[in-house]
């Protein structure tokens, strides 16, 4: 609009963007089909529920502070079997320090004693009024997002599977302790059938679990950007740039005016940068990566390519239909670390020195 002649009123700027879409010059919005938005409304919904129950786990929290009952600090998770089995024999009456430890789960750290000093405190009624409440409203959250959960199974198994586990069986598990279904036991929530790697391996045709840092997003990924990738973005650069995850130039008469990555709101580059994150101490390629370029670009930056990566990885394996290959990896570091042995010969070529490599003696 700012190279329209004339006066820039809202009137004369809709108008000309009426006309401009009319002829279409106007590149329309990605937006997934009608069935993956569904799952869309569903996964953001809850989401905010989540975010909701958070709230009152602070609130239990704060009015057993208030009670000087330091429960949730020797605990790890006041949300855990321990934490709200205590919660719960407190607010059906019992005192007793020494009763309320026998409820700890025997694979806790803490010890019986440590548990049963922490809950020597004053029982203020009007704090036991608002941690009643507070477990309450958490338990119905938690009801609601169990109700989520049933209904994005039943909107999922309306897809048609990319391929079919029974004549081409998921690949092996690399990784340990994603169970979902026995983490939902531990809540307390309902078991259900469903099994979060296999209902990927259908919706997408290969393990996306096994990329680092996307075990638990592969289904608010498929809600955000679908599974038709090569439909809406012909390459991997163009999935990055709608991602806002690359440098962008600012050009005006050739001159760079500004240069740094775009400022938006993509909840899909959002979950990228969140699985980057996760993976500070990763033992993986990956998790060597984000540190690498942490020490070299900083914190931020360094998620960032982190996140570059992992989504160039992703729709990598999702349009060619490949597994992921760790093993790739090794090459490139082989190739990087020759690069950086030629760089250092040159250097010391230039100052007039000669590298000579020593001999490394054989392990015992």
């Amino acid at each position: 609009m700012k190279n329209v002649p004339g006066r820039r009123t809202d009137w004369h700027e809709c108008q000309w963007l009426q006309y401009l879409h009319s002829v279409g010059l106007l590149r329309s919005a990605f937006r997934p089909k009608a069935d993956v938005c569904a799952v869309r409304a569903v996964i953001r919904h809850r989401g905010e529920l989540v975010q909701m129950a958070v709230q009152h786990v602070q609130h239990m929290q704060k009015a057993l502070t208030q009670m000087n009952l330091q429960i949730q600090h020797v605990i790890s998770d006041l949300t855990g079997t321990t934490g709200l089995a205590i919660v719960d024999a407190i607010l059906a009456g019992e005192r007793d320090p020494a009763v309320l430890a026998q409820r700890r789960d025997p694979r806790i750290r803490a010890t019986a004693e440590t548990i049963q000093k922490s809950l020597v405190g004053n029982w203020q009624p009007e704090h036991l009024f608002v941690l009643r409440q507070s477990r309450l409203l958490y338990q119905t959250y938690q009801q609601q997002i169990a109700g989520c959960d049933q209904e994005i199974e039943k909107l999922l198994g309306a897809f048609e599977p990319r391929v079919d586990p029974g004549q081409k069986p998921l690949p092996a598990d690399r990784k340990r302790n994603r169970n979902a279904s026995k983490k939902r036991n531990k809540r307390g929530l309902p078991a259900t059938g469903f099994d979060l790697r296999t209902e990927a391996y259908k919706l997408f045709g290969v393990d996306v679990t096994q990329v680092p840092g996307v075990e638990t997003s592969v289904l608010p990924l498929f809600s955000e950007v679908g599974r038709d990738l090569a439909n809406r973005w012909p390459t991997a650069p163009h999935f990055i740039s709608w991602l806002n995850l690359c440098p962008d130039n600012d050009i005006s008469g050739g001159r760079v005016l500004w240069r740094g990555t775009r400022k938006g709101q993509n909840r899909a580059g959002q979950i990228f940068r969140m699985a980057a994150y996760s993976l500070h101490r990763s033992p993986t390629p990956l998790g060597n990566y984000l540190r690498r370029m942490k020490a070299k670009l900083g914190p931020k930056a360094a998620t960032t390519a982190t996140a570059h990566k992992i989504a160039v990885i992703f729709y990598t394996i999702v349009t060619k239909q490949i597994e992921y290959d760790e093993s790739i990896w090794a090459a490139r570091d082989a190739q990087r670390q020759k690069r950086l042995e030629n760089k250092i010969r040159r250097q010391a070529k230039q100052l007039g020195y000669q590298l000579v490599p020593t001999e490394q003696k054989p392990a015992a």
